[in-house]
């Protein structure tokens, strides 16, 4: 489960760290008992990125500018989705901005802390620029002094960042989370440190451990209980929007790069599915590839799902057992195959049997061998399973096969 802007911001000036000055907007209205001064930054609160991209978060520097921007905003949809609440925080002008985050990272099953100093990450290439701090035992300041000294800062910078760090750890442990995130993280001249964007994400198997946490989750299931959320889905990392392209990814952020890739190369996304937590409704463990099984399962039991889109970066555990999962799609499918029989006005007709193709694109020195392996599996044209190395190039080919397959005449 993830919060919006305006509620994360709020744990971080309970739990210390500096946030702006800032007030909920729930209409254009409340802006005329605004009480921070301008200039101010107008931000949609809605779930996933790039809404500075398309509108979302606009300057103003009077309540009548202000107001106009509000009702802009309102009525403007990011991913499908209308934003209930905006969220108005005073201008900061950044001299620097970096990235912070504590996340868990389930290959080591330890929290890791990561930093850069630069807040627009391509996180294709990430590795070479993040640096990261394993946290092995207790944990201690030395660990964020540790991951600020790895990111070339010193002096006030240095304690200034760090003493961030030591607060984002606090909350991820007080709340069972998987990930606290602030990016950017911006510095002023005199070195003073601000979190201007932060995202945290809820492991939902400890939501029952927390009251506020349940109540959250209960108003989130409600609000989308009628458009987003599959009831067969149940509580774990979901969500539909009605397409044709389903998406599975190990990771929030790889799913949400993946859907936005897909709806600006004008393709419409249905089911996305993030692989990387287990089911809060499992009561046993589970493993990915348990996981993956189920989510092509879903998909497939989904008539309106043509195409599923796979997008795994970075390692993944068991990966011969994933591939292989993969592999079996369509033996595993098979009486979805089969020709069936429609009956119209006591007339017979037949259509193509349902089983969406699969596109499968791998990035990691681990997969390379397994990319090897799925090239050559064979398959019958209709159920093509296609791997491909580069994600734009996979995300072009599951939009045209989605385009073919509308036009083929049955």
């Amino acid at each position: 489960m993830e919060l919006l802007e305006y509620q994360v911001k709020e744990w971080f000036r309970e739990i210390g760290i500096p946030v702006l000055s800032s007030q909920k907007i729930d209409h254009p209205t409340d802006l005329k008992r605004l009480k921070i001064n301008y200039p101010i930054v107008l931000k949609s609160q809605v779930y996933g990125g790039e809404r500075a991209n398309v509108g979302g978060v606009r300057f103003a520097e009077t309540t009548i500018d202000a107001i106009a921007a509000a009702q802009n905003i309102f009525n403007l949809p990011i991913l499908g989705e209308l934003p209930e609440v905006l969220l108005a925080e005073v201008k900061y002008d950044a001299e620097q901005e970096f990235y912070l985050a504590v996340v868990l990272d389930t290959a080591v099953c330890r929290p890791i802390l990561l930093g850069c100093t630069e807040a627009d990450i391509d996180w294709e290439s990430a590795g070479k620029k993040m640096q990261h701090v394993v946290v092995e035992q207790e944990f201690s300041p030395f660990y964020a002094r540790r991951l600020a000294l790895k990111m070339g800062l010193q002096g006030a910078l240095m304690q200034s960042v760090s003493a961030v760090v030591e607060k984002m750890y606090q909350l991820f442990i007080e709340k069972d989370l998987d990930l606290v995130e602030i990016n950017p993280l911006g510095v002023s001249s005199s070195d003073q440190v601000m979190a201007l964007n932060g995202n945290v994400s809820v492991n939902e198997r400890a939501i029952a451990r927390h009251p506020d946490l349940a109540e959250m989750a209960r108003k989130i299931v409600n609000r989308h209980s009628n458009i987003d959320f599959k009831p067969h889905l149940g509580n774990w990392d979901g969500v539909e929007l009605h397409g044709k392209i389903g998406i599975l990814g190990n990771g929030t952020g790889s799913v949400l790069a993946t859907l936005d890739l897909v709806v600006n190369a004008g393709g419409k996304p249905g089911i996305c599915l993030n692989l990387r937590h287990a089911f809060p409704t499992d009561t046993s463990p589970t493993t990915f590839r348990d996981r993956l099984d189920r989510a092509l399962n879903i998909l497939t039991g989904d008539k309106s799902i043509q195409v599923i889109l796979i997008n795994f970066l970075g390692s993944l555990p068991q990966v011969e057992e994933v591939m292989e999962v993969i592999a079996n799609y369509v033996p595993n499918h098979k009486n979805e195959l089969k020709p069936q029989v429609l009956r119209s006005n006591g007339s017979k007709s037949r259509r193509e049997s349902h089983l969406p193709r699969l596109v499968v694109r791998l990035a990691g020195s681990e997969f390379d061998a397994a990319r090897k392996h799925l090239a050559t599996i064979k398959t019958p044209s209709d159920t093509s399973i296609v791997v491909i190395e580069n994600l734009d190039e996979a995300v072009v080919e599951a939009v045209r096969l989605v385009k073919l397959t509308s036009h083929r005449k049955f």
